[in-house]
């Protein structure tokens, strides 16, 4: 029998399934009564779940990472589904499948690496050597093919991170020709590069979080480290030393790339490039954040999209044979 994930899922359904613990909470209500708050995962996607009167024992008997089997009800709650549950037990960890608790992406990765270095040709003899020196670290290449691109956000799955990275590439490739001074060169690097931190910042083996270095120093930082180290190396292959501005305007391009303060940029762009890449970054960000709520709301019965606080809007899914649905009909 086929396990119930995630996205299958529905109203009013009896639930007895396995899912990863992605974290937990042990809170109060008004009474005072203890409750747990669980967020449980799969390869599809997470719910929340609740057990009330729980016990501290309870809380202590399994850790954020581990697996545990559910026992209780789907129920619609302000227009998401949550999970009631009365019982849980602790899975080994070697009973359980991990490909089908981890999410990933549903491109192929081969492709989407072949898709990378076609991409990544450059003309600047140095960015060229600068390409090399990081595919010639393959414990790098390789987080950089596994990592997700957030832990919670956009592309937030195994593989997200290159994912991300090639459809900005994709989008750079097609404006840099409408954009004559702009620099295509630097531009294409500066994608590639932006978010290389996150290879380190975030931790992904079972739970998305973030690693020491990335909590202390974050992506930004440790991105312009990784950049600092392969740019000294580029003169093995060139026989020449990195020239300073180039070093600089790439630097600026990580550093830059949120855009605002307010969002975290300890600097906000200031070439062409880097206003090209702020921009290309949000767009393929909300582009897929937005595709990902109207496929994944699990709720059916409305045109619309449950109202979203961080977003402070709904989304329209479509009109089912050009009439409202649901609670939207008239």
């Amino acid at each position: 029998m086929s396990r119930r994930c995630v996205q299958l899922l529905s109203d009013g359904e009896n639930l007895d399934e396995v899912y990863l613990v992605a974290d937990k909470q042990l809170r109060a209500n008004r009474q005072g009564n203890l409750f747990l708050q669980l967020d449980l995962r799969d390869k599809t996607g997470g719910i929340s779940a609740r057990m009330w009167n729980a016990t501290e024992m309870q809380f202590k008997s399994f850790e954020a990472g581990d697996f545990v089997r559910i026992k209780g009800k789907v129920q619609l709650y302000q227009g998401s589904l949550q999970v009631l549950f009365t019982h849980f037990e602790r899975v080994s960890r070697d009973m359980v499948p991990l490909g089908e608790f981890m999410p990933q992406t549903d491109k192929d990765i081969g492709r989407l690496t072949e898709r990378l270095r076609t991409l990544l040709r450059m003309e600047n003899p140095h960015l060229r050597a600068l390409v090399e020196c990081f595919y010639m670290d393959d414990d790098l290449m390789d987080r950089f093919h596994r990592a997700p691109a957030g832990i919670r956000n956009h592309h937030a799955y195994l593989g997200g991170l290159l994912e991300h990275v090639v459809a900005m590439l994709e989008v750079g490739d097609r404006i840099a020709p409408l954009y004559p001074d702009l620099n295509r060169d630097v531009l294409m690097m500066g994608i590639f590069l932006h978010d290389i931190g996150k290879t380190v910042e975030l931790s992904y083996d079972r739970v998305f979080g973030y690693s020491d270095e990335g909590q202390l120093l974050g992506h930004l930082a440790i991105g312009v480290e990784m950049l600092s180290e392969k740019i000294a190396r580029t003169h093995e292959l060139t026989g020449e030393p990195f020239p300073r501005e180039l070093g600089l305007r790439l630097k600026h391009l990580i550093l830059s790339h949120h855009g605002t303060h307010e969002f975290g940029s300890p600097r906000v762009p200031m070439t062409p490039e880097a206003i090209a890449l702020h921009h290309i970054d949000n767009l393929d960000a909300k582009i897929h954040n937005y595709v990902r709520e109207i496929r994944d709301d699990q709720q059916g019965t409305s045109s619309w999209t449950p109202y979203n606080p961080q977003t402070q809007r709904r989304l329209f899914k479509g009109l089912r044979n050009g009439e409202p649905i649901g609670d939207d009909a008239v």
